[in-house]
């Protein structure tokens, strides 16, 4: 196995964690700011495991996706964060 592959290996097993991590911090959060900011680093954290997967089989169709999750995740992320400041998020 090529050194590329075992570090892709790597990767997922440690953005899986990662992700896991973030979903208990989703759950158990003390404060709201805490639980958003932890679905800020799932969506990167899912990101970040779509575009390894993009690498290791060599197609660009993964990247397309980890754009739409980037763009998904900040405009959620802009939204929540409006929302916990002023209460309403359109005006």
């Amino acid at each position: 196995m090529s050194p590329l592959l075992w570090a892709l290996n790597i990767a997922h097993v440690l953005l899986g964690l990662a992700m896991l991590l973030s979903i208990w911090r989703t759950v158990y959060g003390p404060r709201a700011q805490d639980r958003v900011l932890a679905l800020d680093t799932l969506y990167v954290n899912g990101m970040l495991l779509v575009l390894t997967l993009g690498i290791r089989t060599g197609t660009t169709h993964y990247f397309e996706v980890a754009l739409a999750i980037a763009l998904m995740g900040f405009v959620s992320t802009v939204a929540l964060a409006k929302f916990l400041m002023r209460g309403e998020v359109i005006e």
